[in-house]
């Protein structure tokens, strides 16, 4: 009644009151997170908990193989570390060779395609991921034929005296390495294609403007530019390497080639030891995850994971 009046003679007319700032937020963000919160919670920490659980068990004494019970026994890791380091060095060793030669053939690749193809980007991109429309192990299986003594690349090897006359490529840690190498490049090209092809050309119109030779406008202008592309492309790479057993199982054949997935893939369906296999792989993930992070600080961007 009070704001009728002082309408009708003129007086001034108060504000509308500002809206509550205890209004209730909207909870839509949170049902759009739900589905991805359910699916990780189901299939990733359910079994990552479960493969915890498993990895401090002991065998029950007199029991059937496969039976075992749940000590918590924490002395499985540091037994499983005394017996198969050995493996878990070869394995980070084989996958760091592999990320190393991978990012050495896929640069050169991804800049081509990135700043030089053109019309033939398209055809170019598709020849890269064109190899995972074949299985792996097909795929590993034909590297073992172009390897072996058949294969194009043993007789030029003898030919030029890099090899003795009777020692073969395959079952060797060369083998593993090319193998490893081929079947993960596309993880490596496609991220740093993704990275070169945002670079501004201008950027580098830049550094030839200010008289620094193309060495040096690649070392300062465009390879910072594509670091997010290389730490992404050498993860993508790395860590499933690190823990393949196909290349290993295929192509090395011996024990001194044995990587940590060929033991893991050994104990849990051949030799029937469940808690070796799951300290074996919570081992492998917990040392991924360190290396991955320290990579990533090391390399500037944090922003990545």
């Amino acid at each position: 009644m009070a704001f009728t009046t002082a309408a009708r003679t003129g007086g001034p007319v108060p504000a509308p009151a500002p809206p509550s700032s205890r209004l209730p937020r909207s909870r839509t963000p949170y049902l759009l997170l739900l589905p991805g919160l359910v699916w990780l919670g189901l299939f990733f920490a359910v079994p990552v908990a479960t493969l915890f659980s498993t990895s401090l068990q002991t065998r029950v004494p007199g029991g059937e193989i496969g039976e075992y019970t749940q000590t918590f026994r924490f002395a499985n890791y540091l037994d499983t570390i005394g017996e198969y380091h050995v493996q878990f060095v070869r394995s980070f060793l084989y996958a760091g060779l592999a990320t190393v030669l991978a990012l050495l053939i896929a640069y050169p690749l991804a800049y081509y395609i990135a700043q030089r193809a053109g019309r033939w980007r398209n055809i170019l991109l598709v020849l890269v991921v064109a190899p995972f429309y074949a299985s792996f192990i097909l795929r590993t299986i034909a590297w073992r034929q172009i390897l072996g003594e058949e294969g194009p690349i043993v007789p030029v090897l003898r030919f030029l005296h890099l090899i003795p006359a009777g020692a073969t490529v395959t079952a060797s840690a060369v083998a593993v390495v090319a193998g490893l190498t081929y079947n993960f490049l596309p993880f490596m090209t496609l991220p740093l294609y993704a990275s070169l092809e945002r670079i501004d050309p201008r950027f580098i119109e830049a550094g030839g403007d200010l008289y620094a030779n193309p060495f040096t406008t690649f070392r300062r202008v465009t390879l910072p530019l594509s670091m997010p592309g290389v730490v992404a492309g050498t993860l993508l790479t790395f860590i499933p390497a690190a823990g393949d057993y196909i290349n290993a199982t295929l192509l090395g054949r011996q024990p001194k080639t044995t990587m940590i997935g060929n033991v893991v893939e050994s104990r849990f369906l051949r030799v029937v030891d469940y808690p070796t296999a799951a300290t074996l792989s919570f081992l492998l993930m917990a040392a991924i995850l360190v290396l991955v992070f320290g990579y990533v600080r090391r390399a500037g961007t944090e922003e990545l994971v």
